[in-house]
């Protein structure tokens, strides 16, 4: 076959093991050099092993990071280099024809610094954009890297500078959000330094698990418009595992130091697959959720769903030796996705001083799974939300449906019946600039004009046809979860339809769970609210590339006259010489757009695969 713009074998460079690098703290000697270039810094004042709580004067694990932040101590700088590369040797041992590769290491920076990434796109024909997954992008909208919504793509051979303020801290990723790009590979990692809920000896840094697939991911989605996905080929933990069948590859080994408690940093960063994850003969702590750090809680196994985040400790108080760190699927099926073709994927564990042998105890399958997210974690920042305002109305209703075969002749995912698929020539910010109300209605656009009020929002995922379940994730905030339908197993497809008499006394605003990706049962509901706090064009989605690519995402135009105002004349420049060099490359570009722009949608020319 003929590879198609993007169509490139997945291949996640950057996570190799030798690019994930320790965090800069006060209590540790880097070199800031292979992070970046760093113009000045101030570095934490209070922060210890013994006292993670506070950061510097002023600020610790009680500031609510959505009014204050602390002052900038550094512009930390990066360079990514997008390109293309073939017969390339993946970690598992196989080769695969085409790849697309990001040289750059994990993002570092503390609570408050600027962050500065130039983005230059070296591949042969594909735009890019980059987005900064959970990161509020408060007064710098334009660069939230949502290409057809907060910018246009950028055009091969040329590149764009993102600057933005690390407001939040915590553990993220960034990643393509350019049609099925970062199934291909464009993903990598963000580690924010600040404080934390529970003191702490050991950083391991950033911990990525992604599903891993030998065929292009946009053939994948072309594939999907007709039929189930395929399984995963392997799961990668910190960039590497074995074969499935051949052993080829290397199992990631992480170094945990005797009688001492580690933080780590784990992420979700697959295409499709969620995970259940434990580690044998210890418990985890779950200090943070995406960037909301949490109220300690114990648990002996995580669900992490696509794009959401744990950071949790681990204290090493076993019998030294080797434990494996074990990715659980709920048998096949599992949350409506097809698991992978690596049954049983693991990592090490090891203490220092141990044989470096295999684990022998494979452990205990967790029993505690569900295909839902933990509501009972308590922010350490509360929040307070009035349920009593909540009445679900067509204006605050989202309905989640699925048009597929034999009623049409490709899966066409939808919100209020519409699949959205943005225009890479004209974002909705330049609708904005131009004070341009004609939003086209592929945009999806949802109207949010209240001024720092909650906003309530009731997700369905269509009770009356086939259904899945959906990682959600909103670009600009957090949302609360003030409560979902209850639990049901996928496969049983149970229908729950929210009825506020009877499903009011399953909402609470008492400090609900905040995070900004959370999971829509199959044929079920949730209740989420966010704070207009924040003016921009953010995009809600399901985080599952097949799907969002076949529509599944609205854009939540907010504060629309704010939101232009607050746009600087610079981010203006850049934003419109960008548009225009794209503009100028897309007419020569030889492949059709295929997809809704952000992950597919209309495909009108399937000769383009011949």
């Amino acid at each position: 076959m003929r590879f198609l713009s993007g169509a490139l074998a997945l291949a996640v460079g950057l996570l190799a093991p030798s690019l994930v690098a320790a965090a800069p703290s006060a209590d540790r000697d880097v070199d800031l050099e292979i992070r970046g270039d760093v113009e000045a810094r101030a570095p934490p004042t209070c922060h210890s092993a013994s006292n993670r709580a506070c950061w510097t004067t002023g600020f610790n694990i009680n500031t609510d990071y959505e009014v204050t932040a602390p002052p900038p101590g550094a512009t930390r700088k990066y360079t990514l280099n997008i390109t293309e590369e073939e017969n390339w040797t993946g970690p598992d041992g196989v080769v695969k024809v085409k790849v697309m590769l990001v040289n750059g290491p994990t993002i570092l920076a503390d609570w408050g610094d600027w962050i500065e990434v130039t983005v230059n796109n070296k591949l042969d024909t594909n735009g890019t954009s980059i987005h900064w997954h959970g990161l509020h992008q408060k007064g710098t909208q334009l660069h939230d890297g949502a290409n057809g919504v907060t910018e246009c793509p950028i055009p091969p051979g040329h590149s764009f500078k993102y600057r933005f303020r690390a407001e939040q801290y915590g553990s993220s990723w960034y990643h393509s959000h350019f049609s099925a790009q970062y199934g291909n590979g464009v993903v990598g990692t963000i580690q924010i330094n600040g404080p934390a809920s529970l003191p702490y000896e050991v950083d391991l840094g950033v911990f990525p698990i992604s599903d891993y697939y030998y065929k292009p991911a946009d053939q994948i989605v072309i594939d999907t418009r007709t039929q189930g996905p395929p399984p995963a080929d392997n799961v990668f933990f910190n960039g590497t595992n074995v074969h499935p069948t051949s052993g080829g590859g290397q199992y990631s080994v992480t170094t945990l130091q005797p009688g001492k408690r580690h933080r780590l940093r784990i992420i979700n960063t697959s295409t499709e697959n969620h995970f259940q994850l434990s580690l044998v003969g210890h418990q985890m702590t779950i200090i943070a959720a995406d960037f909301v750090p949490v109220n300690a809680m114990t648990v002996s196994s995580v669900f992490l769903a696509v794009g959401q985040r744990f950071d949790v400790t681990i204290d090493a108080s076993q019998t030294p030796g080797n434990y494996w760190f074990n990715a659980t699927f709920g048998g096949q099926n599992f949350c409506g996705v097809t698991v992978a073709n690596n049954p049983t994927p693991a990592a090490i564990f090891r203490y220092a001083g141990a044989p470096a042998t295999l684990p022998t105890n494979p452990g205990v399958r967790p029993t505690d799974f569900q295909c839902s997210d933990i509501l009972n974690l308590s922010p350490v920042v509360q929040r307070t939300v009035p349920i009593t305002a909540f009445t679900p109305r067509p204006a605050n209703t989202l309905k989640v449906t699925l048009d597929g075969p034999p009623t049409s002749p490709l899966f066409v995912w939808k919100i209020n019946g519409s699949a959205i698929n943005v225009n890479w020539e004209k974002p909705v910010a330049q609708y904005v600039m131009e004070s341009n109300t004609s939003y086209p209605t592929s945009d999806n656009i949802v109207h949010v004009n209240d001024v720092n009020a909650w906003t309530y929002w009731l997700v369905e995922n269509d009770p009356d046809g086939f259904s899945l379940p959906h990682p959600f994730h909103l670009h600009g905030h957090d949302f609360v979860v003030l409560g979902r339908s209850p639990d049901a197993t996928p496969a049983s497809q149970t229908r729950y339809v929210f009825n506020q008499a009877t499903d009011s006394s399953r909402l609470s605003g008492a400090n609900p769970v905040r995070r900004d990706v959370t999971m829509l049962p199959a044929k079920g509901w949730i209740v989420i609210a966010f704070k207009t706090n924040n003016p921009g064009a953010w995009l809600m989605h399901c985080h599952i590339a097949w799907h969002v690519s076949h529509g599944l995402s609205v854009d939540f135009l907010e504060r629309v006259d704010d939101f232009r105002a607050s746009i600087s004349t610079v981010d203006r420049n850049a934003f419109n010489d960008n548009c225009n060099a794209w503009r100028t490359y897309w007419p020569t570009n030889p492949f059709p757009k295929l997809d809704s722009g952000l992950k597919m949608r209309a495909l009108d020319d399937l000769k383009m695969l011949a």
